[in-house]
């Protein structure tokens, strides 16, 4: 059993920035790998980031490629995704959860997600 927990949501202004942590405890961490997902109101749970355990593989939905950076520290049990030049499009409540084999952007290859945290960019 792996527990995840994200933090670093906000407010922001559109254009501004903000990197969310997801810190982990249970399973070895470096064992697996990480993705992001987001999941706006009446809107299905979608694709952001992926990393693999060793951090060596990286992989971003179109709409966030150029913009968000997915990253690890194996050593303090923590992926991070740094998110740039933020749209009014980007709010959502952002979820991490541990890759537990099959596609990378399918949710339904992920177990163990955190409780989300809210991530809001005014225009």
């Amino acid at each position: 059993q792996v527990q995840l927990v994200e933090s670093g949501g906000g407010l922001v202004q559109a254009g501004g920035a903000l990197r969310l942590s997801c810190a982990a405890s249970g399973r070895t961490f470096s064992n697996y790998g990480v993705g992001w997902f987001r999941q706006a109101p009446g809107k299905e749970r979608q694709f952001v980031a992926f990393i693999s355990w060793s951090g060596a593989a990286t992989y971003y939905a179109d709409s966030v490629k150029g913009r968000f950076t997915i990253s690890r520290d194996n050593a303090k049990n923590t992926a991070y995704l740094q998110m740039n030049r933020l749209k009014a499009e980007d709010t959502a409540v952002y979820y991490c959860a541990r890759h537990s084999g099959g596609t990378y952007s399918d949710r339904r290859s992920y177990r163990d997600w955190g409780q989300g945290t809210q991530v809001t960019v005014s225009s």
